[in-house]
């Protein structure tokens, strides 16, 4: 039962993450009802009745894959969050297995996803078919321009 709290915390913890991020960027959010699957957050304008559904995907292992799983395109941004908490195959780095580094924050509008053309049968995005993906860090004027 431990992984399954360990995601769920994981979960939870990005959601957060990205929620507290777009508050200190000026941008009006709320944390979705678990009932809408489609989306974690919600961004409003209520100057002119604007709203943008948020997905949040992450990742916990430093050395994961750079793929995140995508069943539902249905919303407006994708906000990846690599956690960098650890290393998944310690056995490679067995003297720095406890190390964490700050996460990086991707914000990907739902258009970029949806043309990087062929996704694998998993449903996995993967960061690599992504044209210039470093652009997309930390960039949340993407969220502020579409919310204004």
């Amino acid at each position: 039962m431990k992984e399954e709290e360990d995601i769920i915390l994981e979960t939870e913890g990005s959601e957060y993450l990205v929620l507290g991020h777009l508050l200190i960027e000026g941008i009006l959010a709320y944390k979705a009802h678990s009932i809408f699957h489609n989306h974690h957050l919600i961004a409003v304008n209520s100057d002119n009745n604007k709203i943008i559904r948020i997905q949040v995907k992450s990742r916990w292992a430093i050395d994961y894959d750079g793929s995140f799983p995508m069943s539902n395109f249905d919303c407006d941004f994708v906000i990846h969050v690599a956690l960098n908490r650890g290393y998944r195959f310690k056995e490679k780095h067995n003297k720095d297995k406890n190390i964490s580094k700050p996460p990086t924050i991707y914000i990907f509008p739902i258009n970029v996803l949806h043309s990087i053309g062929e996704i694998d049968t998993l449903r996995r995005i993967d960061l690599n078919a992504i044209k210039d993906v470093d652009m997309y860090i930390n960039n949340w004027d993407l969220i502020k321009k579409q919310i204004n």
